[in-house]
């Protein structure tokens, strides 16, 4: 009979000399199925920060070459922010005091000079690439893939038709890191960790305070690690917020998933091993059924392959067929030749495997529920019952939304109070209070950020349903608007006013016209009968 004790954990000293609790299940030493997996984590720093770079260029290669990798990131990006997270103003008119028609007139008015910046890319961003709403996306995306991205907020002076200086730059991963020392030829020793000249820690380009461990600022390289470039690397320190107005100078867009991380790791982490043996594995089956769609034929003959009339220019321009003893050919009517005595077997392939999508399918599963996105979304193929596909779309969206959220957070509203800052210092937005009280400004600061709705499998009944919640008081109208089509309640029943007047008038003209049409024979009829010349 086996001995009951345990196996010490490396660095952890004795153990009890009976398996209790977890030790006698998920931490046990004994148990034959367990005795192999020897897991150890450490600090977020070694866990996460040493093997960031890594994760990185793995991710970013699995987008460009992984189908469903491709479409996990597209999937994200197209449902969470689609063309843009638009504005609504939504201000506390109770804390502000002002009546409900002087903050619509207010929220209106922020939302028509916020959209003069955030919709021309040559008045928000510094490089002039993107606007507000195109930045959103790959912003987004590029966190996705590299696990954060960061946003410089920079000011810029203003003229007659660029009323605000605020512009944005955005900042790859891996050009914040931690200033290293440099050797030969621009290399550097890479170091995710180091000591600021005021002694405070940074964690890979991450610097925090050495006593409250706050992040206070970051520090970013002009180059990528390992870029073929002449231009020497330089790092350029800047502070998280602003001395004299506490406003961020650069947003850390990321999702953290462990208590003092400071760096984030890409989407697709969890998932890289499953989707790169999958893509071999298409890659296998893909190759193998090509090759079975060959036509090549093996001759044994004792001529010269200079005799052989088969060994000729294809009709589309192919090379002939090499004459080296050593080299055989297949493809498309490819015509070998063979030595006396020289004989080709094939293995029996069984292309294409039946079991193919079916394997597939069961790796595609777990990758989905690993990354929250059920299978028929990832693959958008939406073969099951509508109460499935309904089920599965509304588990994602609870992915999507609380993504939404946590991006609204960090770029969205940030952006828009340093925005709503100049417009109120500039005095092309009113807002009193806004510099003097944090609740007052808080106040004028609240605002909503619509985006693409979930959809609808069945229109006719997700409609019925959102109408039976409106007339219970379970939802409201506005709520409704944004989950049906991520419209704006207010400003449909706007422009239905305006329709409905413009059908009034319609509608009072075509029965003018038909009244006048059914009078005028009678009336006609009336003048002949008195004689009167018409």
């Amino acid at each position: 009979m086996k001995d009951n004790k345990k196996v010490p954990a490396r660095g952890t000293g004795a153990r009890p000399m009976q398996n209790k609790g977890y030790g006698d299940a998920g931490a046990s030493y004994t148990k034959k199925s367990l005795k192999g997996f020897t897991a150890r984590s450490g600090s977020p720093r070694e866990d996460i920060d040493a093997n960031n770079y890594t994760l990185r260029q793995r991710a970013r290669m699995l987008y460009m070459s992984a189908p469903v990798a491709t479409s996990a990131i597209k999937t994200n990006r197209t449902n969470v922010i689609g063309s843009g997270l638009w504005l609504n103003s939504r201000i506390n008119r109770a804390t502000l005091g002002l009546s409900e028609e002087q903050a619509r007139a207010w929220q209106h008015k922020t939302e028509e000079e916020f959209e003069l910046w955030a919709a021309d890319k040559r008045n928000c961003d510094a490089l002039g690439v993107s606007n507000f709403y195109s930045a959103q996306g790959l912003a987004f995306s590029a966190q996705l893939l590299s696990g954060d991205v960061f946003v410089v907020l920079k000011h810029v002076p203003t003229t007659q038709n660029k009323p605000y200086g605020l512009r944005f730059q955005m900042v790859e991963a891996d050009r914040v890191a931690t200033p290293t020392a440099m050797l030969g030829a621009n290399l550097a020793v890479f170091n995710t960790t180091g000591t600021a000249a005021n002694g405070n820690q940074i964690y890979d380009g991450v610097e925090v305070d050495k006593e409250s461990g706050e992040i206070v600022a970051y520090h970013i390289r002009n180059t990528y690690p390992y870029e073929a470039t002449v231009a020497p690397t330089k790092w350029a320190r800047v502070e998280a917020y602003g001395k004299e107005t506490g406003l961020p100078n650069i947003l850390h867009i990321m999702e953290a998933e462990r208590p003092e991380q400071y760096r984030g790791v890409t989407y697709l982490a969890q998932v890289i091993e499953p989707l790169l043996q999958a893509r071999r594995y298409t890659d296998s089956e893909l190759t193998a059924a090509v090759v079975e769609s060959f036509y090549t034929a093996f001759i044994t003959t004792e001529l010269s392959p200079n005799d052989m009339p088969y060994n000729e220019v294809g009709s589309e321009g192919q090379l002939p067929v090499s004459d080296n003893e050593n080299e055989y050919e297949m493809g498309p009517g490819t015509i070998n030749l063979l030595k006396p005595g020289e004989n080709v077997e094939f293995a029996e392939p069984k292309r294409p495997a039946g079991g193919f999508d079916a394997f597939m399918n069961a790796v595609l599963k777990q990758v989905g529920a690993a990354l929250e996105i059920p299978a028929d979304l990832l693959l958008k193929a939406f073969n099951s019952s509508y109460s499935a596909s309904r089920a599965a779309l509304l588990e994602a969206w609870k992915s999507f939304k609380m993504r939404r959220e946590w991006f609204v957070d960090d770029f969205c509203k940030p952006i828009y109070e340093v925005w709503l800052s100049e417009a109120v210092a500039s005095g092309r937005i009113t807002a009193p209070g806004f510099f003097s009280d944090p609740r007052t400004r808080a106040a004028w600061l609240g605002s909503e950020w619509t985006g693409p709705s979930q959809g609808q499998l069945d229109p006719v009944k997700e409609i019925q349903a959102e109408q039976l919640a409106c007339e219970n008081g379970f939802t409201t109208r506005e709520q409704a608007t944004v989950r049906l089509n991520g419209g704006s309640f207010e400003t449909n029943a706007e422009q239905l006013k305006k329709e409905n007047e413009l059908l009034d008038g319609a509608t009072a003209n075509d029965n003018l016209d038909k009244l006048a049409a059914a009078l005028l024979p009678r009336l006609l009829n009336k003048l002949k009968q008195t004689g009167s010349n018409v």
